[in-house]
């Protein structure tokens, strides 16, 4: 186990990703036929209404045509001997943009996103690799050989998927800025680069453009293009939002300090302030009392791009409150705040008042903007974040290492939309960086990732409160968790929902000379050994499932999902490709697939022992 410091870095840029309800819808790219792209070399690019790999083919994508019910697929297919070098361009040209999308590579294939043609995103598949480089998924590339101070720049963990799996890719970039003269003042940034819905990249500056550059120059502007020069690769769901306009601005700031404590909003009157005076940007700093006092501003907001804008305050240790237009965005309130509202072009006016009263906590305030064309942006001095961050406590797993915690799963459909919490949940880490939680109060396997391990902040700081959270790209195997083991009086029986007439009882676990666990429980009048091992390279995870006496009816529920698809080698893509299951040894029985309930369940019926591979 190790505790991490966690530093916080101010952003120069001012920007807060991440934290605000959007104002901004976004703008799927046309994927209908071609025509938001240059045309293309003939033969490499298409539409298809669905994509898939066979894992023992590189390079290769199975395509299905486009049909009413599926469409809006790219592709590039596989490579094509001798041909030249393709790259798929928009016709689009960006700036300043956010891009969110789904892609799926096949296996040994190195496709990747080039931002306005220029700095290339690496999208190769990475399956296992624990030790990522610039080159693998996630990672900026390196500038040319000629450049080496730009030697590319690897994600912060290898967060890929299989190839044949669909994934998640969502990312801020920022282009170059130049002087009025043409010469570049700042350079191309990825802001932030999420994959499969883990942060791999965030404020990396990159010199210039990287290999494999369609442009080698710098400019305001490009297009997206999608390289079909280094395997097969699919693509859907692109969506962009593109920043070009000019951001709200405030002037003639004046401020007043009153002294008080004041938990509700302030009703002031005549009473006098302690401090007045005038600033040129919004700042708590400009009080010199450290607790129970109210800080006013006063100014003019310039407004260039009529639209919808979003304005969201953070109060440290108080409460707060603005007005634009003189129409109060929210009620009085602690912590985050805001609202939206609409303005035309031009010069409103503006308030903003901060209350600080709890003493323990430092003084802080801070206010966001976003709007049409307008990223997300901090009004206020950057340096002026959260209260002192709590060092995160991660648990690591240079060898096999058990950990048991409370695990909380996505919301299940409640009244009430609540998460739920499996109260007996045992993490097993392995040092292949694969690792699974095991909910003993019901025999299953709940969730799967791949990267680091545990964080287990919030069950070790301070009196906490007994959960740990993966810190790798997380693929949960079905909602709530139910029974892997249960006796069916017919094949179409209704998987039960819950151990009840079960006779399930758990009977703990063994630990191997690896300290790897084997989870031992009865259901069914069956004794059961449950064990799982990291498959060579780290692909994923095979489970074993052995039983003495088993009942007849006795039934193994490998995996349930929206959707199962069968695949060649006994592989199966299960919840549109969310992950694989792949029958490895399961006797002479012969797996069942099936409805229940609206979702489709693979079966195997178990007599003795039988195996699986759960690949991610």
């Amino acid at each position: 186990m190790q505790r991490i410091v966690h530093l916080a870095v101010a952003l120069g840029s001012g920007l807060l990703l991440g934290t605000s309800v959007l104002a901004q819808p976004a703008t799927p790219l046309p994927l209908a036929n071609l025509s938001a792209f240059r045309p293309p070399t003939p033969g490499h690019w298409q539409l298809a209404g669905d994509a898939m790999a066979d894992l023992t083919r590189t390079n290769v994508l199975i395509t299905r045509p486009a049909s009413a019910t599926a469409s809006g697929v790219l592709v590039c297919a596989a490579l094509v001997p001798n041909a030249p070098a393709t790259y798929l361009q928009t016709v689009l040209e960006h700036g300043d943009a956010d891009l969110e999308l789904d892609f799926m590579v096949a296996p040994t294939a190195k496709p990747g996103l080039l931002l306005q043609g220029r700095y290339e995103l690496r999208l190769a598949d990475s399956w296992g690799q624990t030790s990522p480089r610039a080159s693998s998924i996630g990672g900026i590339a390196p500038g040319p050989a000629s450049q080496a101070s730009a030697p590319g720049f690897p994600p912060r963990q290898n967060a890929g998927k299989a190839p044949g799996l669909w994934q998640h890719l969502k990312l801020s970039f920022q282009a170059p800025r130049f002087g009025p003269s043409g010469e570049k003042i700042s350079e191309a940034q990825f802001l932030r680069v999420e994959l499969n819905g883990v942060l791999v990249q965030e404020q990396v500056a990159v010199p210039g453009p990287t290999q494999g550059a369609v442009y080698l120059d710098e400019k305001s502007r490009g297009p997206l293009v999608f390289r079909g020069d280094s395997g097969a690769v699919a693509y859907r769901n692109i969506t962009y939002r593109l920043f070009d306009n000019a951001r709200p601005r405030l002037s003639g700031l004046t401020y007043t300090v009153h002294k008080g404590m004041f938990k509700d909003a302030p009703s002031l009157g005549n009473t006098p302030p302690e401090a007045t005076g005038t600033a040129p940007l919004l700042t708590a700093a400009v009080s010199q009392l450290p607790n129970d006092f109210v800080l006013t501003y006063t100014g003019t907001l310039h407004i260039d791009q009529p639209g919808e804008y979003t304005f969201q305050t953070s109060t440290r240790g108080g409460a707060g409150q603005i007005l634009v237009n003189n129409t109060p965005l929210s009620a009085w309130k602690e912590g985050r705040n805001g609202g939206k509202i609409t303005l035309a072009s031009g010069d409103f006016p503006f308030r903003a008042t901060y209350s600080k009263f709890v003493e323990w906590q430092k003084t802080g305030f801070e206010l966001t903007a976003e709007g049409p064309g307008v990223r997300q942006f901090v009004l206020t001095p950057t340096d002026e974040g959260s209260d002192d961050e709590t060092d995160p406590i991660l648990v690591s797993a240079e060898t096999n290492t058990v950990l048991r915690s409370f695990m909380d799963l996505p919301p299940v459909r409640t009244l009430q939309g609540r998460t739920y919490r499996v109260t007996h949940a045992i993490s097993v880490g392995s040092p292949e960086q694969v690792h699974y939680t095991y909910d003993a109060d019901f025999g299953s396997v709940v969730q799967v990732w791949r990267g680091p391990f545990l964080d287990a902040t919030p069950m070790w700081e301070n009196r906490g409160d007994g959960s740990a959270r993966p810190t790798g790209n997380i693929t949960y195997l079905g909602g709530k968790p139910q029974l892997t083991l249960a006796r069916l009086a017919t094949p179409e029986a209704v998987w039960p929902t819950d151990t009840v007439s079960s006779g399930f009882r758990p009977g703990g676990y063994q630990l191997d000379d690896q300290d790897r666990p084997t989870f031992m429980y009865h259901t069914a009048n069956a004794a059961v050994t449950d064990q799982l091992t990291a498959l060579p390279q780290g692909h994923g995870l095979r489970r074993t499932l052995t039983v003495t006496t088993p009942a007849p009816g006795l039934y193994a529920r490998l995996a349930v999902g929206t959707s199962i698809e069968p695949m060649p080698n006994n592989t199966y893509l299960i919840d549109g490709r969310a992950y694989m299951i792949r029958l490895l040894d399961g006797g002479n029985n012969q797996p069942l697939l099936r409805t229940n309930n609206g979702k489709q369940e693979l079966l195997m019926p178990l007599t003795s022992t039988m195996s699986y591979a759960i690949l991610f």
